[in-house]
C-alpha cells in the first residue's frame, strides 16, 4: 500500500513531483488559504496519513496528533519550528523535521534591503511621487540617513544573522557587534565583529538593530518598551525572524513618539493582523512575510521537505 502524505498548503510542484515519483500518494490542501483548525482536523482524520507536510501558517499540538495517530512525521516546510509542539511530538516518538540554512542569504538580503529602504527613504518617496507630489527638486526634499560606516546589531548569529553581518561589514563598511547565547568565533575573526554579553548594551550602542533569533519562551517580547527606550533616537529596529520577537503595541508607541527613527518588519506578533496604528506611520516599512520569497528558495525548501519524509518513511519499512 502506498505511503500517504498530506500537504497543508500548495507548494511548488518540484517538492510533490519528488515525492509521487517515489510512490507516495499525495493530497495537498485545495485552497490558496491556509485551512482552519478545524478543517486540518478533518482532512488528517480523512485518511490514515504516514507524513504531513506543514506550514508555519499551523499550529500542530497534541489535538492534532490526536487526529492523525497514523502520521510518523511532520516536515516543517520553514526554517524553524517554533509552530509545533516539540515536546508532545518527542513523547509520541514523532519526528519532526524543518529547511534550515536554505533561506538565508535571501533574508539577510531581505533585512539589508529594509535597512536600505529606511534610510533612503525610498518607500516614502515613491509614494510621494505617486501622489503627484513631486514639483521638481529640492535639496531639503526626503532627506535620508547613512547607511555606511554604521554599528550594526546583530542580535543571533546564526546562518541568517551572520550572512547579514557579512553584507553590512563587506558592502557598507559596518562595525559588527553581536548578542547571542555563545561566542561566534567565525564573525569575529572574519569580520572583527565584537560579542556583546547583555542584550541592553548593544541596544544602547547600535545605529541599527537586526533580529535574527527564534521564537522561544526567552525570546518573546525579546524587545519591549523598556528596551525599545535603551536605543538610540536615530537608530532602526529590523526584524525578519519572527513577529511576537518584538512587543508590537510597543513598537507602535515608540515610532510615534520617536524613541526610535524607524523600523523594517517583514513578521509581524499576530500574523496577519497588524498591531493598531502600525500601516499609519511613515517610518515604518512592511513586506508581507516574504524575505524568503525566491523561487529558488521555495523550490529549494519543498525538495528538502520532500526528501526528509522520503527518508524517514524509508527507514521505517
Amino acid at each position: 500500500m502506498n505511503k500517504k502524505v498530506f500537504v497543508t498548503r500548495n507548494i511548488p510542484a518540484v517538492g510533490l513531483d519528488i515525492l509521487r515519483g517515489k510512490g507516495f500518494e499525495v493530497d495537498v490542501w485545495s485552497k490558496k488559504r491556509a485551512p482552519s483548525r478545524r478543517e486540518l482536523i478533518r482532512e488528517l482524520r480523512s485518511k490514515p496519513y504516514d507524513a504531513v507536510l506543514c506550514l508555519l501558517t499551523d499550529t500542530i499540538d497534541a489535538e492534532i496528533f490526536d487526529a492523525a495517530p497514523s502520521v510518523k512525521i511532520y516536515a516543517n516546510y520553514a526554517a524553524g519550528m517554533d509552530n509545533i509542539d516539540i515536546v508532545e511530538a518527542t513523547k509520541r516518538g514523532i519526528t519532526v523535521t524543518n529547511t534550515p540554512n536554505v533561506s538565508s542569504q535571501a533574508v539577510a538580503e531581505h533585512a539589508v534591503a529594509l535597512m536600505l529602504g529606511l534610510t533612503t527613504r525610498m518607500v516614502e518617496a515613491d509614494a510621494f511621487m505617486r501622489k503627484g507630489k513631486y514639483i521638481g527638486w529640492d535639496p531639503m526634499n526626503l532627506i535620508g540617513t547613512d547607511l555606511s560606516g554604521k554599528v550594526v546589531g546583530i542580535v543571533g548569529t546564526g546562518s541568517i544573522g551572520s550572512h547579514t553581518a557579512r553584507i553590512m561589514k563587506h558592502g557598507f563598511g559596518a562595525r559588527i557587534i553581536y548578542f547571542d547565547a555563545k561566542p561566534n568565533e567565525e564573525i569575529e575573526s572574519s569580520l572583527g565583529a565584537v560579542r556583546f554579553e547583555n542584550i541592553d548594551d548593544l541596544l544602547a550602542e547600535s545605529d541599527f538593530v537586526s533580529l535574527h533569533v527564534p521564537l522561544l519562551e526567552s525570546t518573546h517580547h525579546l524587545l519591549n518598551a523598556n528596551r525599545l527606550h535603551l536605543m538610540k533616537r536615530s537608530a532602526f529596529l529590523i526584524n525578519t525572524s519572527r513577529g511576537p520577537v518584538v512587543d508590537e503595541d510597543a513598537l507602535v508607541q515608540a515610532l510615534k513618539d520617536g524613541v526610535i527613527a524607524g523600523a523594517g518588519l517583514d513578521v509581524f506578533e499576530h500574523e496577519p493582523r497588524l498591531a493598531r496604528g502600525l500601516s499609519k506611520l511613515s517610518n515604518v516599512i512592511l513586506t508581507p512575510h516574504i524575505a524568503s520569497a525566491r523561487q529558488s528558495i521555495r523550490d529549494q525548501m519543498a525538495v528538502a521537505a520532500a526528501g526528509k519524509i522520503i527518508d524517514h518513511l524509508s527507514l521505517a519499512l
